[in-house]
């Protein structure tokens, strides 16, 4: 019963140098250093020049760079300083002690004081958090370390000043301590309890307790049991905001959790998912006991899993030598520390058992310290080495000093990202690598069959698997000219006998304006663009014909229709705007007069084209649907899309739909086919197809096309692969990604009756964006949402540095956006809440106003 009481939950503790910690103050390099730096007011006189010279270095990078603890691509990022060190305290099971590491952790931090200063000149402060806290108030965590650190204070003759706050509770606590508090509607009540001991200038314990249920059982019973329900997002806010505080002074922070690695917290939520958002480096209490290897081993996986750092694995002795396997087991790499038996008897104090554990928390600090300083270390120097290995994609890199790399020290979205890491791990522990052609195994096999029930379903019967989305492009293109020549065979002088020995110029149809990749096949079937030029692609011929596309966008609060100036003048009369993104999509506008010109415009070019080239022969369509990506994110009149198609389609020409962008819900929709309310004979995905966790592509195809690679000799085959075709890893993601984001049970923006997602931008905004007067148009589809600056002509397109400023200001709002130029955008997941959607916007929104001013 006592060791219920007394144990430490699930706990992590991070050290933090506070933000006023700066160029006036020392460097620490050493872990004695660093304690002698917790216990002054200002570094100490007796620390060298060399030394000082070296904190000032590393804390000048630390306020300098761009160093994202959680980066998202939504600002539900939380802030947490890396100037003081703050750890997690998690346990293995429930009743295993994290309380008494937890205080055993601040006895070592704030009763060992260098002895050659005096105590009256310490100024430390330990932050102790628990956030969530069951069996209240006969069970109280905090109030035990309070307790416990204010008799160990006495004990070890060092004046203390602690405190203990308890902040919010449910109802039956706030009655049971007989404070008349109102309820609020989530039925948790500000309770506000403190008691306090106070010393002058002696070291600091704040302990506290942020939200408190008088049940003694998991709290997402206790919390719908008491009527009093919190939410993740405001647990989180909590915390960060109570760290945010603790950090205006020298300190360091342990946050506990609530009884092991995976127990419940209030909403449901798995306390190894709750506190993902702030990726805190980790002290695992583990299980001494009989049967504890397996779970303190289960408990570790569970964490690295979902991307924690553990820094240390403590004990009770149980006399059974379990860090024995467990040191095997974890190589060494993390340190195992046991501690003594704990007296049994209830009336123990605890007193003497904590200092005969006093070396192995000294150890435990040593541990702290030491990798606090190595993260801190680790993280100022990468920017700098970044600069020096790397070499960017899509990067000028003269344009990118060192203050301006952002280094990423996690992510943390949409929390099925950890769902398909368990995937990657179990299929990459039952398969590793194995060879693809003729052979068939789970993962490719379920991923296919979701594949043509999902994007192909109506249309495609095959699925040829690749690694990323250019190659698949190449494979669409091969696909198609195979297709073409089987079937103007007679046209082009084709047969068995002459097949190898007659050239045939095969080129395709595309749009200018479209991005179909890197890879030198690819960027054949684009218009020219800065990505073709020759310093880029000095082999680049552009083999294609290129039409220029009608757009359509919102200016000024309207979507309206523009027209290329290459269309003949009775089209500009058609031009005008639309009331609502849905008439853009509308099928009736098949039969209107602008369909009758596009079609005469498509038939008149490829005649033109016919008659000029000869020899050369359209033999694939290739569009990007609905949406250019990379080519200024410009969304394409789909009226215009569906007419070329059906074009195409009348003279036998395949159609290729590049969905590598647009694909899996990016545009609200599965598949883009749907939005053009037409089929294509090919299509690729990649990007989203696995959730973005890994690379892997796959190319669709109809049988038809299929069938025109059949044949007795194998040089009829498509010669094309690769090693890691159908991969296991990738099609076991792919496969859980697919299920997840169609799952209305998993994905809450699902429309399941529409079978698409619910609109994630908020339309008053965005209108209000597009009539601003630094903007020139705007894009909103699905995931994507982008805006187009106002510029003079010279400094539009994609070299253009004018939004510069922009994404700087952005930056500081915790938006980190890559632009096309004078182009910005934001995307968001298919699973992405509307609520983030607007904050994003909101900030945007204001931004711009800053920028304009500028």
């Amino acid at each position: 019963m006592f060791l219920k009481k007394s144990c430490i939950p699930n706990q992590t503790t991070e050290l933090y140098v506070h933000p006023s910690f700066d160029s006036a103050r020392g460097a620490v390099k050493t872990t004695k250093e660093f304690s002698s730096f917790l216990s002054s007011p200002r570094f100490p006189p007796m620390m060298s020049p060399v030394t000082a010279t070296l904190l000032r270095h590393r804390l000048r990078h630390l306020r300098h760079h761009h160093i994202r603890l959680n980066s998202t691509a939504v600002p539900s990022h939380f802030n947490l300083p890396l100037n003081h060190p703050t750890y997690l305290i998690w346990s293995a099971n429930t009743s295993l002690g994290k309380t008494l590491v937890s205080t055993g952790i601040a006895s070592s931090f704030l009763l060992h004081q260098p002895s050659s200063s005096p105590p009256a000149a310490h100024s430390s402060k330990l932050l102790y958090l628990k956030p969530i806290q069951t069996g209240f108030p006969s069970d109280s965590d905090s109030r035990f370390v309070f307790s416990k650190l204010d008799s160990l204070s006495l004990r070890c003759r060092i004046p203390l000043s602690v405190s203990n706050s308890v902040l919010r509770s449910s109802l039956p606590v706030a009655e049971s301590m007989r404070r008349n508090i109102k309820v609020s509607e989530s039925g948790m009540c500000d309770l506000n309890f403190r008691e306090e001991k106070t010393v002058t200038g002696a070291p600091e314990l704040l302990c506290k307790t942020l939200y408190a249920w008088e049940a003694a059982i998991s709290p997402h019973l206790a919390a719908e049991r008491e009527h009093a329900t919190v939410e993740d997002s405001v647990v989180l806010k909590m915390v960060e905001q109570e760290m945010e505080c603790g950090s205006k002074a020298n300190v360091l922070c342990l946050v506990e959790t609530a009884g092991g690695v995976a127990s419940p917290g209030p909403s449901g939520t798995l306390q190894c998912d709750l506190y993902r958002p702030f990726r805190l480096p980790g002290i695992l209490v583990g299980d001494g006991r009989l049967g504890g290897i397996s779970g303190t081993i289960a408990a570790y996986e569970s964490l690295k899993l979902r991307g924690y750092d553990v820094a240390a694995v403590v004990f009770e002795d149980h006399g059974l030598v379990n860090e024995v396997p467990l040191n095997s087991y974890l190589r060494n790499k993390v340190p195992v520390l046991v501690l003594p038996p704990v007296p049994k008897d209830p009336s123990d104090d605890l007193i003497e058992w904590f200092v005969e554990s006093d070396g192995v928390f000294k150890a435990l600090k040593e541990v702290m310290v030491s990798v606090y300083l190595e993260r801190v270390d680790r993280l100022n120097g990468m920017a700098k080495q970044a600069g020096e290995v790397f070499w960017w994609p899509f990067t000028q890199h003269k344009l990118v000093p060192e203050d301006n790399v952002t280094v990423i020290d996690s992510r943390c979205g949409e929390n099925f990202s950890a769902e398909l890491a368990r995937e990657m791990g179990y299929t990459a522990a039952r398969f590793g690598h194995v060879m693809f052609p003729e052979n068939v195994y789970e993962p490719a096999l379920k991923c296919a069959e979701l594949l043509l029930d999902g994007v192909g379903k109506g249309w495609a019967s095959r699925v040829y698997f690749s690694d990323n989305g250019s190659t698949a492009i190449e494979i669409a293109l091969k696909m198609a000219f195979r297709k073409f020549c089987v079937d103007h065979e007679t046209l082009l002088g084709l047969s068995e006998d002459a097949e190898e020995k007659k050239h045939v110029d095969v080129k395709v149809l595309a749009l200018r304006g479209s991005y179909h990749g890197d890879t030198l096949g690819a960027m054949e079937a684009q218009a020219p663009s800065p990505y073709t030029g020759f310093l880029q692609q000095p082999w680049y011929t552009g083999r294609g014909m290129f039409l220029d596309p009608p757009t359509v966008f919102i200016s000024n609060g309207a979507w309206n229709l523009s027209l290329p100036e290459s269309f003949p003048q009775t089209a500009s009369e058609e031009s005008g705007t639309f009331t609502t993104r849905d008439e853009i999509f509308d099928k009736s506008r098949d039969t209107s007069v602008l369909a009758t010109i596009y079609s005469a415009y498509v038939s008149e070019q490829l005649q033109e084209y016919s008659k000029s080239s000869q020899s050369a022969h359209v033999g694939a369509l290739i569009i990007e649907p609905v949406i250019h990506g990379a080519g200024g994110m410009h969304m394409v009149d789909p009226l215009f899309q569906r007419v070329l198609v059906n074009e195409c389609r009348n003279r036998k020409i395949p159609v290729i739909f590049d969905e590598v962008f647009t694909g899996f819900w990016r545009l609200g929709v599965e598949t883009t086919a749907d939005l053009l309310g037409c089929k294509p004979d090919i299509a690729c995905f990649a990007k989203l197809l696995t959730g973005g966790m890994i690379p892997l592509a796959v190319t669709l195809a109809t049988d038809a096309v299929f069938d025109s690679f059949s044949g007795d000799s194998k040089l009829k085959a498509l010669l094309h692969g690769h090693s890691y075709s159908a991969h296991a890893m990738g099609c076991a993601t792919a496969a859980k990604a697919i299920e997840w984001f169609k799952d209305p049970e998993t994905n809450h923006n699902i429309d399941s009756q529409r079978g698409t997602l619910r609109e994630l931008w908020d339309e008053e905004l965005v209108l209000q964006i597009s009539s601003h007067c630094a903007v020139e148009r705007v894009v909103v589809l699905g995931t994507v949402f982008a805006l187009e600056l106002k510029v003079d002509a010279s400094n539009s397109g994609y070299a253009s540095l004018y939004a510069k400023s922009l994404l700087e200001m952005l930056r500081e709002d915790g938006i980190f956006m890559r632009p096309l130029g004078n182009v910005v955008y934001l995307m968001c997941g298919p699973c992405t809440s509307p609520e983030i959607c607007h904050r994003l916007l909101t900030k945007l929104h204001k931004r711009l106003g800053e920028f304009n001013r500028a």
